[in-house]
């Protein structure tokens, strides 16, 4: 029969990661591996704590472990590596470089897959380290793959392709792709995060329902139809992950873990004023799984993503008004409020008017991401980074307007380097670009010249940073720290071709809702308040955050509630 145990890890154990899955199973299904407060702890299951592996180094936190074969050993990602480490411990193994890792799979031949970007194709990196090797390209209108797994006999690889957005993993696609030709085929449209089990089962996440169907793991084929078995699965439908594991051993009914529902509530978001003081004041107070948005320049509108389009909402009329139908994110508003700037991934930048009036014209064209960050002051230059698989990139494009509406010159690449920059933002007098870049090894806000004359200032300090914010009526610089529990500001002065930076100090720590490197904060007019995405808390979630939910013989109930051959 099938067994039910819901085990508390105990009060000092908080599994909280954004970014992936955080607690899994050895193979043999003997012990747990789990993050907790951005460390990796292990534990037997016959012991009666946890022990740390591996500590995670200021914000650089550690998420989405994944298990050797022989369970000998644990991979995990940080803010910019993969490494792997003994489960006994030790001092880790870094195996090659990442940027924004979205999952990976270790196979039996002594080769990881995995997704080093979240917006380019998986790529084969050797198990004792070296170069990755692409293994997927994105299709046309793909933004992403990613969460792997290695079937056995290593010879294919089930993953998550999303075509739509960058949220809204409902709608994503679960396919597998051969390592011998590379050939692709899609499986199941509408889930995310699939896993072949021992059962002879495809398993997979949709709006939190765990669904399973027969797989021939020969043939790669599903055989009838997905079966709903579990509901209240916490997932993250913007990053397309799900909480559950399982032990591949055949030696009995199969264990398989997962964390309820509740546990993911706080993905909901809210948009707040927030002060320097911690004071919170309600804008957008229905919870909803917003995304990016950017103040207007009088101060009295807010441009916003939420379900993959764009929208204007006026809170002095409390009016919304959506400007696109298909498809946008990423909004930012031109100097004089008249255009709306927005992304279409997969597609390129595209512009309209924010009244409404009109229709998206298309600005540039590209199938990888392009990210809009900030106009020149005086509205004829656009500054923007563009995501591959190598990581990120800062471009310029010239603007010209007319009567028929906005055009876009030849990007003009800014920076390109082998380390992932982004967030290019102009200055209020347009002489200085901030940006993001990892060439330290963490997340880090620099300060360059522009045009370019090969000066560079670092702004954050040791601890990192992203996301800057020029103050427009004050010589201060907004960023915050990756995890975006702290917003940061520092204070400059210019001396002709130089930029002096006063040290940063702390203007909040109030934690803000987590979407990595994607915006959650924008600064007021005034530069006295910022507004901010703002996670939904409710107890039910803070229980949730040390409770593992362990089945037994599960592979048993998978054969008796969906028969294979049926």
């Amino acid at each position: 029969p099938l067994v039910r145990l819901d085990v508390d890890l105990g009060t000092d154990v908080s599994l909280d990661s954004p970014w992936g899955s955080d607690a899994i199973l050895s193979p043999d299904g003997m012990r747990l591996v789990y993050v907790s407060k951005g460390s990796l702890f292990t534990r037997k299951l016959d012991q009666v704590k946890g022990t740390e592996l591996h500590h995670k180094e200021a914000d650089d936190v550690i998420n989405q472990p994944f298990f050797s074969p022989d369970g000998q050993k644990v991979a995990f990602f940080t803010q910019n590596k993969l490494m792997s480490i003994s489960v006994e411990g030790g001092a880790p193994t870094v195996l090659c470089d990442t940027s924004n890792s979205r999952g990976g799979s270790w196979g039996n031949d002594g080769k990881i897959i995995a997704a080093l970007s979240d917006l380019s194709g998986l790529r084969v990196v050797p198990e004792n380290g070296g170069a990755p090797v692409l293994l997927t390209e994105l299709s046309q209108g793909e933004v992403t793959h990613r969460w792997p797994q290695v079937l056995r006999g290593g010879k294919a690889v089930l993953f998550t392709a999303n075509s739509a957005s960058l949220s809204g993993f409902d709608s994503a696609d679960i396919e597998v792709v051969t390592l011998e030709d590379k050939s692709r085929k899609t499986l199941v449209r509408g889930g995310t995060y699939a896993r072949y089990l021992p059962s002879g089962h495809l398993v997979y996440v949709s709006h939190g329902t765990l669904f399973a169907v027969p797989f021939d793991a020969e043939r790669l084929e599903v055989q009838g139809s997905p079966i709903p078995m579990l509901e209240q699965v916490a997932y993250s439908s913007a990053m397309g992950f799900a909480h559950y594991a399982f032990a591949e051993t055949r030696t009995n009914g199969g264990t398989f873990i997962y964390r309820s529902g509740e546990a993911l509530l706080p993905e909901l978001r809210t948009i707040q004023w927030l002060d320097e003081t911690g004071k919170k004041q309600a804008l957008l107070n229905k919870p909803e799984l917003y995304g990016s948005f950017r103040i207007s320049p009088d101060g009295q509108r807010l441009a916003y993503s939420l379900n993959g389009d764009v929208w204007i909402y006026g809170w002095q009329r409390d009016t919304m008004t959506r400007l696109s139908f298909n498809g946008g994110t990423a909004p930012i508003w031109s100097p004089d409020g008249g255009t709306i700037v927005f992304l279409k991934p997969g597609d390129g930048l595209y512009g309209i008017r924010s009244d409404g009036a009109g229709k998206a014209q298309d600005l540039t064209k590209s199938k990888n991401v392009q990210v809009p960050y900030s106009f020149s002051p005086d509205g004829k230059r656009l500054a923007f980074h563009e995501v591959s698989a190598n990581g990120g990139d800062l471009w310029t494009v010239a603007l010209m307007s007319n009567e028929s509406g906005l055009r876009a010159g030849k990007p003009e690449p800014l920076l390109q380097t082998r380390f992932d920059e982004r967030q290019p933002a102009f200055s209020p007098d347009g002489h200085w670009l901030a940006y993001t870049s990892n060439e330290s090894g963490t997340y880090q806000v620099y300060i360059r010249t522009f045009p370019d004359n090969g000066g560079k200032w670092q702004i954050s300090d040791s601890g990192g940073g992203t996301y800057p914010i020029w103050s427009r009526y004050s010589q201060e610089l907004f960023f915050r720290s990756y995890d975006s529990r702290t917003l940061f500001v520092s204070k400059y002065t210019l001396r002709g071709e130089s930029f002096l930076a006063g040290k940063p100090r702390i203007w909040s720590t109030t934690p803000l809702a987590n979407l990595g490197l994607n915006q959650n904060y924008d600064l007021a007019l005034d530069g006295r308040r910022v507004i901010a995405l703002m996670p939904v808390e409710t107890q039910q979630a803070q229980q949730a955050q040390n409770h593992v939910i362990f089945l037994e013989n599960f592979f048993d109930e998978l054969r008796r509630k969906v028969p294979l051959g049926k």
